[in-house]
This record gives structure tokens, sequence and C-alpha cells, in this order.
């Protein structure tokens, strides 16, 4: 199929899904390993003149959820509207734009999910049964998921409530953790019996086998769940002991589990969608549409077994591709936030660098269901060899050129080898992303701007324009032809850097809206040209080395929870009374040395007006010397939890602007006075 001509097929109604985020923490580069593919397979499928409604939304349930609002001090209402917000901005900022982005605590996913699981209850697929839990009798509670730790009852490594963590990682049910101990007061629980409810996946054995054969989408998706499905399956509690959630349809002391409530949260996102545009939502999910999820391959059990089984069990519309991603590494080390081998989505933004070369680099670094290794000096490679040295080149000087010695589009017939290599690219594009594959989409159109600089180069316009200004006019419009095509063929890839080229060759259409044809249509002579601007600015050492930094102190610092400092960097109003809770003191440094070990630590004793000096451990190396500090005044946060950095005790925080340049004080004052 070339230049996007629809088959019955490709005209059946297409929803497409992004696993939802969970509203419990800050964006990384293993989210966009997810969303910026998916965001790119819409746009292309648009452009190729298909219609799919793109749905996502934010992961509100579940016990982590619950166990950080506690810590945090806010209800899980707070902390999920905060993240659900914060998700949905984030999205956008990076272009990827959702036709929907719902909430799994919208009215809509409580009223799809109640009647899912009613549905379910009445076709015999969800049962009562007692079973033995954990119960701390200092709590007074069931201990649901993560407020239990114990063994693992497989291979006995230590493991928390609901997965073997440290050890075969695999998923444990309610009851099944050996020897529980409360995460909350460190108490060894009981064990008490209580009624749950199970879903019968044992039943649907027979048809997982039939519907994983034909499933489309990636094989990794594929083949693990074959694997599963092959050995025994398991019936699953889906309910819980928590407040925070889905009701369990009659009984107000359960929820469901978030594993039933988050898929159906595709539904309910549709749902939504379909009720500001007008549409049925029935169409995608009662009829015979197609249903493409886009995952991490963490999450393949959960939406190539039990997830299909439940639609299947309820009469919903069954899912006809999975395309699975491969795993993020970050310097060629395994993705860690606990050990700090992780780049933040937001640490990206604030220092300046464009979200279209993380599109870039996160499509074309290599096949999506491979493992992909982040590395700053990589990134800078590719974007100076490839964007700045490739794309940008041949944009900026042909249009620069065309705008000098023409001013506008000039006359000229378009070569047919030009328009053959046009062609070639869009067919290689169309079969490359129903492929799921768009490193090999992205190789086809970079192959045409290679293509493209050596048609400019072998033709030599700049010694045609002194003898033949027509011969050159004809060369330059072919050259801005190949320009035109290339804006039209990346603008799913980088949407914002090709609507900013589509500008410069004086295009009055939206290129969000043209299909790939448009790449093949010859650029209209007279158009005037915008005088043009360099796309792609070289990424220089010092701007690299700025975020190794960042990574390599992280590293050495041991951030164990940037969930928690992000959550109050989240913009929101404090009252005076809540501002009054801070105890902000005047302290003087009396002892201070570098951490061995790290680049980024320094151990501060600091005079607060107390019996003996507190103990702080500051990030601050890269810009003082301990001897700098030594009877400096600074400004303290005095009333923070105490945290184990670095292995050493901190016991407040030194309060400091921009890179880290401390608050003192302009005149002297007494350690240990309030700020007010």
């Amino acid at each position: 199929m070339q230049g996007g001509e629809l088959s019955m097929e490709n005209q059946r109604p297409h929803v497409v899904t992004c696993g939802l985020p969970y509203a419990n923490g800050p964006a990384h580069i293993g989210h966009l390993r997810t969303y910026i593919p998916a965001d790119i397979y819409v746009r292309t499928l648009r452009k190729l003149g298909e219609n799919p409604v793109f749905i996502c939304g934010s992961d509100t349930h579940g016990t982590p959820i619950v166990v950080n609002a506690e810590q945090l001090g806010i209800t899980p209402k707070e902390l999920v509207t905060r993240y659900h917000r914060y998700f949905d901005e984030t999205f956008r900022k990076l272009g990827v734009i959702f036709d929907n982005y719902g909430s799994t605590d919208s009215e809509f996913n409580h009223r799809r999910t109640q009647q899912i699981v009613k549905e379910l209850i009445d076709r015999g697929y969800v049962y009562p049964k007692s079973i033995e839990l954990a119960y701390c009798p200092v709590c007074e509670m069931f201990l649901p998921d993560r407020y239990v730790d114990g063994k693992c009852p497989y291979c006995g490594s230590p493991a928390r409530g609901d997965e073997c963590d440290q050890g075969c990682g695999r998923h444990l049910e309610p009851g099944e953790i050996l020897d529980p101990v409360c995460r909350v007061c460190g108490t060894r629980a009981e064990s008490r019996i209580q009624e749950h409810y199970f879903f019968r996946l044992s039943a649907f054995k027979d048809f997982l086998l039939e519907y994983l054969a034909r499933l489309e989408g990636t094989s990794n998706a594929r083949n693990y769940a074959l694997g599963w499905v092959k050995g025994e399956l398991k019936d699953w509690c889906i309910t819980r002991n928590l407040d925070w959630g889905v009701k369990f349809p009659g009984r107000d002391d359960l929820v469901v589990y978030v594993w039933v409530d988050a898929p159906i949260g595709y539904i309910s996102s549709t749902e939504q969608w379909a009720e500001k545009t007008g549409e049925s939502w029935e169409r995608y999910w009662k009829g015979d549409a197609r249903i493409t999820h886009f995952i991490g391959s963490d999450i393949i059990y959960h939406h190539c077994i039990f997830w299909p089984a439940m639609l299947k069990g309820a009469g919903y519309t069954l899912p006809t591709a999975v395309v699975a991603s491969g795993m993020v590494k970050i310097d060629d080390k395994t993705f860690s936030k606990s050990r700090g081998y992780v780049v933040w989505v937001d640490e990206y933004l604030e220092n300046g660098f464009h979200p279209d070369l993380l599109r870039y680099y996160l499509a074309s670094y290599t096949s999506h269901t491979k493992e992909l290794n982040f590395s700053w000096k990589i990134f800078q490679e590719k974007c100076n060899n490839e964007l700045v040295a490739i794309l940008g080149n041949l944009a900026y000087r042909t249009l620069l050129f065309a705008f000098r010695n023409f001013g506008e589009v000039p006359e000229g017939e378009i070569d047919e080898g030009v328009i053959e290599k046009i062609g070639e690219t869009i067919g290689l594009l169309d079969r490359s992303i129903r492929e799921y594959e768009p490193k090999r989409m992205v190789d086809s159109v970079m192959a045409l701007a290679n293509f493209g600089n050596g048609y400019f180069q072998s033709h030599k316009p700049w010694e045609l324009i002194k003898e033949d200004k027509g011969a050159c006019g004809v060369v330059i419009r072919n050259a801005l032809q190949i320009v035109k095509a290339l804006a039209v063929l990346l603008e799913p890839v980088m949407p914002s850097k090709m609507e900013e080229l589509w500008h410069y060759l004086g295009m009055e259409t939206d290129i969000h809206s043209v299909g790939v044809k448009e790449a093949l249509v010859p650029i209209e002579a007279g158009v005037k040209l915008k005088k043009p601007r360099i796309l792609f600015e070289k990424i220089e050492d010092d701007a690299i080395e700025k975020m190794e930094n960042l990574l390599r102190g992280r590293i050495e610092g041991g951030e164990e929870d940037i969930e928690k400092e992000d959550i109050e960097k989240m913009p929101e109003l404090v009252s005076f009374d809540e501002f009054m809770q801070l105890d902000i003191r005047i302290g003087r440094v009396v002892e201070a040395e570098a951490i061995k070990g790290s680049r980024k630590l320094l151990r501060l004793l600091v005079d607060i007006g107390e019996e003996e000096p507190r103990q702080i451990v500051a990030g601050i190396a890269g810009i003082y010397k301990p001897e700098e500090l030594l009877n400096r005044e600074i400004v303290v946060l005095a009333n923070l939890k105490p945290a184990k950095i670095f292995g050493y005790d901190s016991m407040g925080m030194l309060l400091a602007a921009g890179e880290g340049v401390l608050l003192v004080p302009d005149r002297e004052v007494n350690p240990g006075e309030r700020v007010r």
C-alpha cells in the first residue's frame, strides 16, 4: 500500500491505548518508551488516512498510593489529583496528545468497573472464597499488598505482599506470603480468615491458547503470555481490604484489585471521549473494532492473559494487538530509581533540551522490542551526527540558498527520480509502522535526507547560479521538494520541529493534518519563503557534562525517593498556618568535611541554637569547599524528617537557590533565630 490507500480492515473503528501511568511519582524516560512510540504510531496512521482514537489516563488506585499518601500526610485523592494533572501536562509538553486522558478514579470508571464485575458475577466467573490473610493485631487491620513484608513461598527470598520483588519476581496472591510482618508498626502478623472474591481465570485456558495464537502486535508479548498459559493458570483474588478504590458490588469493606479497574480505565476513558464528541464508545468496545495496546514488557501478563479473559467473560471486544516495548537501561546499567540510574523528564526539560530530540532518540535508537540504552553521550552523538549534520544541514542550506537567491519557490520540473524516491520512502514508512517498528520508519526517512544532501551537493547550485539561474532554480525546487517531504514524513516523530520547518517553506496549511500523499504533491512555484533559522543547534560538551554530573551525583548521593521531593514541587497554595509549621532557623556551620566516595556531598555540623549541633548532609560540594563554610551563617529547615544519605543521618536541610547557592542573612544573627 502506497500513499495511504485504505483496505477495509484499516477502515474499522480503531482505539489505541497506552498503559496507564501510575499517579504516584514523576515521569521518567522509562515511561516514554511506551508513550512516544504510541504517539508516533497514531500520528502516522492518521497521515496514512486512518482515524484511530488515542486513549490513556491515570492509574489512581492500589496500596502504593495509599502508603505514599500516608507518608506525605495527604489523602490519596489529593495525591492522585496532583499527579493526574502533572502527567496530563507533561505529556502535552512532549507532544504526546491523547484524544482523552481520563482517570481510574472518575465516575465513568467506578461505574464501568462495577458493571463489568457484576456481569462477571452473573456469568459465574467471580465467586466468594474464605482465605487466610495477614492481620496486624496492633494496627487492627488486615494487611493488603504493600502493607506486609515477608518471605516468598516459591523461592524463599524477602518479598512484599503482592510480589516477590527481590527474588523470582512472581505475583503473590493475598495470603500467600510467609512469615508476614506489618510494614506500618513492624509487628509479626497473625493469620485470620476473611471472605474475598476470585476471578475464575483457570476457566479461560483453552480460550487464551486460541486467542494468543492469533494476537497481533509484537512477538515478545505473545510468546511470554503463551508460556504462562501453557503452565498452570490460577484464579485471581480481585478484592482488597482498602477504603481507597472502586467498591466491590455489595461490599462496603472491600475494593476491587487495582488490576481490575486499571485496564477498565481504557473503556471508561473512551466513554468520556465519546460523551464529549457525540460518538459511540460501544463501537470500540462492543463491536467489530481494532484495539491496540502499547505497554511496557513488565505488564504483559496483565494485558495478554488477565485482561482478555476478563473482557471475554464480560462480553466485550478483545484486543487485536499488544505492542510491548523492550526494557530501558541508563549508561548500560539496569534502570533503577532507588540506585539513581534514571533520567527524569522534568530534569531533561528544565535544562533546555527540546522534547523532539528525545522523541527522535527513543524512536530511532533500536527496535521497539529490544533493550534501549540511554546515554547522554550517545544522545549527543545522535543529535549532532543525524539531526544537525544530515537533516538540519539539508533543510537550512537549501532554504537559505533559496531565500537569498530567489525569495520564493522557483519554477522548474520536479525530477521523476526525486518523486520515485519519496514514494519509495512512503512505502517503507507504511510497512514499518504497521509492523510496530518506528526505528525502521525513521531510518527510511533519514535515508531520504541523505539522498537530499547528495542531490544538493552533486548539482552544486552555488556554481550553477552564476552560469544559469533558471537551471539552478530547477535544482532548488527539487531540493525544496525533498525538504517538504521530510517535514511531512517526520512530523509524527518531531511534530514541533517539523511544524517550524513547514513554516519556513511558506506553507499555510496545518502540517499535523496533511497526509503522506502531500509529500508527493509538487511544491508550488512562486510561494514566498520565510527566512530560515537553524533547525537543530549542536549540543555542546558542557551541556552533556552537566547532565552527566547530575546523573552521577544522583547515583553517588543515593537519592532514594525523588517522588516525595517531586510532589512538594507541584504548585500548591498553602495557608499562613501551614507556613508557620515550618521551623526555619539561622544556623552557623561549626564543622564541615567532604564525604569520602562522593563528589557531591558534604557533612556539616550546624549550630541552630540547641544543646548539640545538628548533622546535615548537603549536596553542595560542587560549589563550596568545606573550609569556605566554617563559621558561615546559613538558613536551615530544622523540622524536616531525618533521612539517611550516603550512610549518614541528616537532621535538617540547608536552604539554597538555583544550583545550590546558599541563602544567608545580610547581617549577623544569633544561631537558632527563627525565620518568619
